[in-house]
């Protein structure tokens, strides 16, 4: 069991310490050149680093530890140890990319760099004075990939993004407004700070499609690509369900004893979950085996117990 503990916790931290790097990298190196903003302190960095000069990390860590702090003594202490350690790793790695690694140029361009705009052509300035071709698209795209993945590595450690989602769950203590709605506003309102600063709508609503590709990809790492479905079905021939189930499928189930609505005649229920692969056999197989079934379809996205995942241990 010791040894089971360290082994989890040790891939927990390098999880933690994968993911910090990449969202670090993903800031600096693809979101920041492109002076959008995609939600979170880090996003708000970008723009006042961008306006005002500064470097991305310290507007971040200035903005991060009150918040902890203000979170900490209104909500009490939810945060964890590895969220405070997450917002260390994330400013020691974005210091170190934007100072001494990388700079603030972009990965993806269509054109050099030169030290002033080429008259006639379309180009956006770094705030380091560097001017580029920019590939909106492609560098959204990878943006989105990138935070995802760094986010969801962080997420599996067991740490939360913290951030301006502190801001979110403070103003949810006191409105009652649902946290999902409050964090899409603050979000909302960071990354339209873009198009007040600097003028472009198109910024706001490549950051937006950040977003939306960082949620999917997310859920990917989190959950697995793996796609589960739970089927209930009342059948008046649930042994001829259940064998099918069990010898063809090799799967368990439920069987749960029920009453009809309409005529009180005692039904029987079998709850099953499997993979989407063993569905579709159930599915094309019901007919055969019981053409008066009748059955409810849900998608689950984690399965946890004998067969699938495992319980977590703590």
């Amino acid at each position: 069991m010791e040894k089971a503990k360290f082994k989890q916790e040790f891939v927990s931290y390098l999880l933690l310490i994968i993911g910090s790097a990449l969202f670090a990298a993903g800031d600096v190196m693809f979101v920041n050149p492109y002076m959008m903003a995609p939600g979170g302190t880090y996003g708000l960095s970008n723009v006042f680093s961008t306006l005002w000069g500064g470097k991305i990390s310290v507007w971040a860590i200035c903005m991060d530890v009150p918040l902890l702090l203000i979170g900490t003594w209104i909500l009490g202490p939810k945060f964890g140890v590895k969220t405070i350690i997450s917002t260390f790793l994330i400013f020691g790695f974005t210091f170190a990319i934007e100072s001494w690694i990388w700079g603030y140029n972009p990965v993806i361009h269509d054109g050099p760099f030169v030290a002033e705009a080429i008259e006639g052509i379309s180009m956006v300035q770094t705030h380091d004075g560097m001017w580029f071709v920019p590939d909106y698209f492609l560098n959204t795209v990878v943006a989105g990939l990138i935070y995802g993945v760094a986010i969801g590595m962080i997420f599996r450690s067991g740490a939360t993004s913290g951030g301006s989602d502190i801001i979110s769950m403070i103003l949810h203590k006191y409105t009652k407004i649902s946290l999902g709605t409050l964090v899409t506003i603050v979000d909302g309102c960071i990354t339209l700070s873009t198009l007040i600063a600097f003028g472009d709508i198109r910024l706001p609503i490549y950051s937006i499609i950040i977003i939306f590709i960082e949620g999917k990809v997310i859920d990917l790492v989190v959950d697995g690509t793996k796609s589960y479905k739970t089927a209930l079905i009342v059948t008046d021939k649930s042994d001829v369900v259940r064998d099918y189930i069990l010898n063809d499928l090799h799967r368990g189930g439920t069987c749960i004893t029920g009453e009809g609505l309409y005529n009180g005649t005692e039904r029987k229920m079998i709850y099953v979950t499997m993979e989407r692969t063993d569905f579709v056999k159930l599915r094309s197989n019901l007919h055969r085996l019981d053409p008066g079934a009748f059955v409810n379809v849900i998608d689950s996205s984690e399965i946890m117990g004998k067969g699938f995942k495992s319980l977590p241990t703590e």
